[in-house]
């Protein structure tokens, strides 16, 4: 696909660029959307550095894409004004990364479209963030693998953040909209492709098999979803910018600097139900 107004670099064979020639402090005109989204449909996930925005420039260019998703737990900014930003930190005190392998918020029935998440402190080295490609690993298995996944569905729950939860205004929150069950392989409402749609965050069981032929699956999807080469590894500066497609991607953070002050902010978007 060519491009005419910013310049777009492949990080790898799965997915993954890396685009330059913009300045997102600056309005965004329709042309220049529509080319970043369209490489954002193609490569899953895009990467831009040096975007040094305020937190309303970061929730204006992500609702250039959709409407902005509300966490109903994890909502730090709220009393600030920023109730759709997501905090995300970890430091020599507070030693917590998402480590395992997820797509974002799926144990909701319209799990997210997308998520764009912008640096504020970053190490010099390490604290590396890596997506997968979901296309890729559901184009890898075999067509037999391919067809019985098809018809299947699994549950996805939530209840990891009832432990996060403050009030019961925020565990009420997350009872309202946990509990979702979604196909195994998804498709994507726009590109048309196939995707792997189970994570060992958010997915509970695959539904009408029994609890050990549940977690077999799933165990071998977890472990299949990890392989390297469906990945992208990318290292963080302060003022650098990832946005993902929630819907054929997942992610994980390194853990080799889980001690090193890291400071990341994410706006994310609302989606639809699967199919």
């Amino acid at each position: 696909m060519a491009f005419e107004r910013i310049q777009v670099r492949r990080l790898a064979g799965a997915l993954g660029a890396e685009i330059s020639g913009i300045d997102l402090s600056q309005p965004l005109d329709d042309p220049t959307q529509k080319e970043i989204h369209d490489a954002w449909m193609e490569h899953q996930v895009l990467f831009l550095r040096a975007q040094r925005l305020t937190r309303e420039q970061h929730k204006d260019f992500a609702r250039r894409f959709g409407e902005l998703h509300v966490h109903p737990v994890l909502k730090p900014l709220e009393s600030e004004g920023h109730p759709e930003i997501v905090v995300l930190e970890s430091n020599e005190k507070f030693r917590f990364v998402a480590d395992s392998w997820h797509s974002d918020v799926t144990f909701e029935r319209k799990p997210p479209m997308g998520s764009i998440l912008r640096a504020v402190i970053s190490p010099d080295f390490g604290g590396d963030t890596l997506w997968a490609s979901m296309y890729a690993a559901y184009e890898a298995l075999s067509d037999a693998m391919q067809r019985m996944l098809s018809g299947l569905r699994a549950s996805h729950s939530g209840d990891f953040f009832n432990y996060l939860a403050k009030d019961s205004a925020q565990k009420q929150a997350l009872a309202q909209n946990d509990g979702a069950v979604h196909p195994v392989i998804r498709t994507h409402p726009v590109t048309g492709r196939k995707a792997i749609f189970v994570n060992s965050t958010f997915t509970k069981a695959i539904e009408g098999m029994k609890p050990a032929e549940s977690r077999a699956l799933l165990a071998f999807l977890y472990e299949h979803v990890s392989e390297p080469d469906f990945s992208v590894r990318f290292h963080w500066d302060t003022d650098s910018i990832a946005m993902w497609d929630n819907r054929c991607t997942q992610h994980r953070v390194v853990r080799d600097r889980i001690e090193a002050p890291r400071r990341m902010e994410r706006v994310t978007l609302l989606g639809d139900a699967p199919f």
